[in-house]
């Protein structure tokens, strides 16, 4: 299968490597393309490259024509997700809904007939309104996004649902929760950020500072190999599907699964501000039950697994600084 990668950060460079993998040639697009932070994941000359913004509908439809795409994983989003779309709400809209609207825009025209696109658990949590007992004649009946992020997501979801519906085209939305996982370049949301630091620091031997915040995680190769499954399934239909390790960790629990993960790691946990995208209370699991039945996914690594493939990663890819 030909497949158009958009967006190759910290989840689109695990797709690509899983399809090189598998024999496959990706076409990898992005607005600016890090090769030396990609070629840390994955075989670059196993891979076509091209420098594109989504946001340009002709550079979009050029890279589908060269590339003869029979499928789409569009993973583009504005800078550090949540918090960046409070900071700058206007750019996070247009880049989140109007890039998902070319992609689909452009399968309508190319006929692909298959696109997955990152969706957030953002709105699994991020909601207010639904207290008129699901009657629509009234008007908090539907509950809604309240930040600017889960809103470009929840359109995101909508828009996407709707192509499928009208034209045929396979659709599905991947509510990935925060996503760790190998990068060394700019990118991610503000979680997987501190999670980044977090994990390289107790590698060097600095101080690792935990956040004292319950929180659901995803690996990287968790969340690519749940959109290869996405693509590849025989019979996907339209939908969205939770993608997450399926649990919380708490605080206690995080700061001693690094310890068991990394010997000697100097841990402290620490509170996150007031208003920052981790204050505000626990998070409660995902159901990732129908993306198990639908597409086959299963989470291959749990919390340890994860902290130790992922502090091998750093060992081996990042110089000590």
């Amino acid at each position: 299968m030909a497949v158009l990668i958009i967006g190759a950060g910290l989840v689109g460079s695990q797709v690509a490597k899983i399809l090189v993998d598998a024999g496959e040639r990706p076409l990898v697009m992005d607005q600016r393309l890090q090769r030396d932070v990609l070629a840390d994941i994955v075989d670059l000359d196993r891979i076509d490259l091209v420098e594109g913004d989504v946001l340009r509908p002709l550079t979009l439809s050029a890279a589908i024509t060269r590339g003869g795409i029979e499928a789409i994983v569009h993973t583009a989003a504005y800078p550090l997700l949540t918090l960046g779309a409070q900071r700058n709400p206007y750019a996070a809209i247009e880049l989140n809904i109007m890039g998902l609207a070319n992609v689909m825009e452009a399968a309508r025209i190319h006929g692909v007939k298959r696109v997955v696109a990152s969706s957030s658990s953002v709105l699994n949590r991020y909601q207010s309104g639904g207290e008129d007992g699901g009657d629509l004649s009234r008007e908090e009946a539907v509950p809604r996004p309240n930040t600017f992020y889960a809103s470009t997501k929840q359109a995101v979801e909508s828009i996407g649902l709707n192509y499928a519906k009208s034209f045929g085209i396979e659709f599905a939305a991947l509510r990935y929760c925060p996503v760790a996982g190998p990068w060394s370049g700019p990118g991610g949301g503000g979680p997987s950020g501190i999670f980044r630091a977090m994990v390289e620091n107790a590698v060097n031997g600095r101080e690792a500072v935990v956040p004292a915040t319950a929180m659901e995680w995803v690996y990287s190769k968790d969340a690519a190999m749940a959109t290869v499954l996405a693509l590849r399934v025989a019979s996907l239909g339209s939908g969205v599907f939770n993608i997450t390790m399926g649990r919380i960790f708490r605080p206690e629990e995080l700061e001693a699964e690094l310890k068991r993960a990394i010997p000697g790691a100097k841990t402290r946990v620490e509170a996150q501000p007031e208003g920052s995208t981790w204050s505000g209370g626990d998070w409660k699991p995902a159901d990732i039950s129908r993306a198990k039945k639908i597409l086959g996914y299963e989470p291959h690594y749990p919390m340890p697994r994860l902290l130790e493939d992922y502090a091998a990663w750093c060992r081996r890819a990042l110089p000590r600084r």
